[in-house]
């Protein structure tokens, strides 16, 4: 299977989950289920099938956050040669050229973007665009909207 670019930050955050998930969430659904089982017939116990379906969300969690580390292709940036270059995960701020609105973005993994925190997935528009630029550079983000014109201030390896 091919390997998924996340940020040693994003990377982090999952292991932190996994963790969670493994040794607070578990042990304390796998309680909830034998308290519901001492309530008696588990036909009718809606305590118990609700613990039993958050077990399955659990469980399935926990493979899936397994499955994506194990296909991650962790990329610490700091790490890298500084180019002044646009490269994944690096943090770049941008002006629209339309409205002078100046935005900071970071290019992150597809799992780890959250656009509301200005993290921005590697293969969005917005960042196939910028992939390749420096400061000072101009690009046109193609839009719903329209075409939008960028300007690439600063980037940064943070």
């Amino acid at each position: 299977m091919r390997q998924i670019p996340m940020t040693l930050l994003g990377a982090e955050r999952l292991r932190e989950e996994l963790d969670h998930l493994k040794n607070v969430r578990r042990p304390k659904i796998i309680a909830d289920i034998a308290d519901a089982r001492e309530h008696g017939d588990l036909k009718e116990n809606a305590e118990y099938h609700a613990a039993r379906e958050q077990q399955g969300f659990c469980e399935g969690r926990i493979q899936e956050i397994e499955a994506k580390l194990s296909h991650a292709q962790v990329i610490d940036v700091t790490k890298m040669p500084y180019t002044g270059r646009v490269i994944f995960g690096a943090t770049v701020k941008v002006m629209n050229l339309d409205t002078e609105e100046v935005v900071v973005y970071r290019i992150v993994g597809d799992d780890e973007a959250d656009f509301k925190q200005n993290l921005i997935s590697v293969n969005s528009p917005m960042a196939r665009g910028l992939i390749g630029k420096e400061a000072d550079d101009v690009v046109v983000i193609k839009a719903p909207g329209g075409d939008v014109e960028y300007e690439v201030l600063n980037v940064e390896y943070l």
